[in-house]
């Protein structure tokens, strides 16, 4: 099963509607198209999820992706000594530092890169693959889909945060989880799930 996330909306590509899903609108492969699809719901601020379901995902996915620009990048949830996580404020939301994957990295590489870029942080350990993550969003001459994995990161102590505003962030903080409320209520589906499914785990 794969999630791809536009704005609020999440479509699920999936063999089976899962039971902790059961309230969603059902779409057939046959009658999918990706850009249709996106005219459809890109303006919606209601959370609704949505269910093209497909004998074999893996295969749906790429047919969306041959169809779309594509674009992987690489990202963190960083983590200090205090228990807080990193989180920076960039065009109007809360988010987490990412960034593209250039020619040669490996994601891993493109992960500490990035979230150092941005935050002015050192990152003293990557740990885990915590997701990857899947969304469209538009360019003036593209409709791309976005691959985005997600890393654990660790840094020592809890050093003073630089936002690179070449990058539009204009803040980068660190949160406890009893400190998140603001993030929760102006910040992305996507984000809000990743966060989640890590810090209820």
């Amino acid at each position: 099963m794969y999630i791809i996330y536009i704005n609020e909306i999440r479509l699920f590509i999936t063999e089976n509607v899962p039971n902790a899903h059961k309230s969603g609108k059902l779409l057939t492969k046959k009658e999918f198209d990706i850009f249709q699809f996106y005219e459809q719901v890109k303006l919606s601020t209601k959370k609704t999820d949505y269910f093209l379901i497909a004998d074999r995902p893996h295969e749906m996915l790429n047919e969306i992706a041959t169809n779309l620009k594509f674009i992987e990048a690489a990202g963190g949830l960083v983590k200090n000594d205090a228990g807080a996580h990193l989180f920076i404020f960039r065009r109007g939301k809360w988010d987490l530092p990412k960034g593209k994957i250039d020619e040669g990295e490996s994601p891993e590489m493109a992960a500490v890169r990035e979230v150092e870029e941005e935050c002015g942080v050192h990152i003293a350990k990557l740990g885990e693959l915590l997701a990857v993550t899947f969304h469209i969003y538009p360019t003036p001459k593209n409709l791309v889909l976005k691959k985005t994995y997600w890393y654990e990161m660790v840094v020592a102590g809890s050093p003073e945060l630089i936002p690179q505003i070449e990058e539009e962030i204009t803040e980068a903080v660190w949160l406890k989880t009893s400190e998140m409320k603001k993030v929760m209520e102006n910040s992305y589906l996507l984000i809000l799930d990743l966060v989640a499914e890590k810090l209820n785990a």
